[in-house]
């Protein structure tokens, strides 16, 4: 590979990495501060919106199990390099919330406002979820993350942790992180529900590719760890 490519590939890496950063702070600040504000929407055309904002949400989260398919990875083999799949994967989900972000049309309405100490609850659910979040990627350097740097094989199946608790741990922390706000409008509440449905829809696609992947030991530790996402519910 020649000095130019090489630095083409690490502009295409890096340009990657600041926009995942962008994207999960925008995403952030939406759900914050945007969404906090109930819209003064209300009948007809909050329904209108929350259809917008669910094929917003859609877009962002099918692209996952889009990129996970074999045919597409070999489809998409035939024009990207290796070196720069994970960067192109991170390019494409960062830009989609970034629209889904952006796009977002303003629904509506108050379902709670927790009071008092009830607002401490919540926010150690929150923490839980942040906890459970950290737990399941700290494996994973944060420039791999990003897309930035390609990730070593590790030869093994990541078991330890909060993956003892629940297999999908990652999916666990975000539903506590989205569902815990003490103070839940219209617009949280949909990009809560919507991003949950999702994940719960594709765990059974990841679960058969990781058995795909690692054979007899996946299905050990599905016997070790009876619970998907949720202990004792799913």
């Amino acid at each position: 590979m020649t000095k130019f490519a090489q630095l083409g590939d690490a502009l295409f890496r890096w340009t990657g990495g600041a926009l995942f950063v962008a994207a999960l702070a925008f995403a952030g600040y939406s759900y914050a501060v945007t969404w906090a504000t109930p819209a003064a929407h209300a009948g007809p055309a909050s329904w209108k919106a929350a259809g917008i904002d669910v094929v917003l949400l859609a877009a962002f989260a099918l692209h996952h199990s889009v990129f996970a398919r074999a045919r597409v990875k070999v489809w998409l083999s035939q024009s990207v390099p290796a070196r720069l799949m994970r960067s192109t994967y991170v390019w494409t989900a960062s830009m989609l919330l970034i629209f889904a972000c952006g796009l977002w049309r303003p629904i509506g309405g108050e379902l709670y406002r927790s009071p008092g100490l009830l607002r401490v609850v919540h926010a150690g659910i929150q923490l839980a979820g942040l906890l459970l979040i950290g737990g399941s990627v700290r494996s994973i350097h944060p420039l791999e993350l990003a897309g930035i740097r390609s990730r070593p094989a590790t030869g093994g199946l990541q078991t330890y942790g909060p993956y003892r608790l629940v297999r999908h741990p990652l999916y666990l922390g975000w539903v506590l992180l989205t569902f815990g706000a003490a103070h839940m409008t219209g617009d949280r509440m949909i990009f809560a529900a919507v991003t949950a449905a999702y994940l719960v829809g594709a765990i059974p696609l990841e679960e058969r590719s990781l058995l795909a992947e690692f054979g007899g030991e996946y299905e050990r530790y599905q016997r070790d760890v009876r619970w998907r996402m949720v202990p004792y519910v799913y």
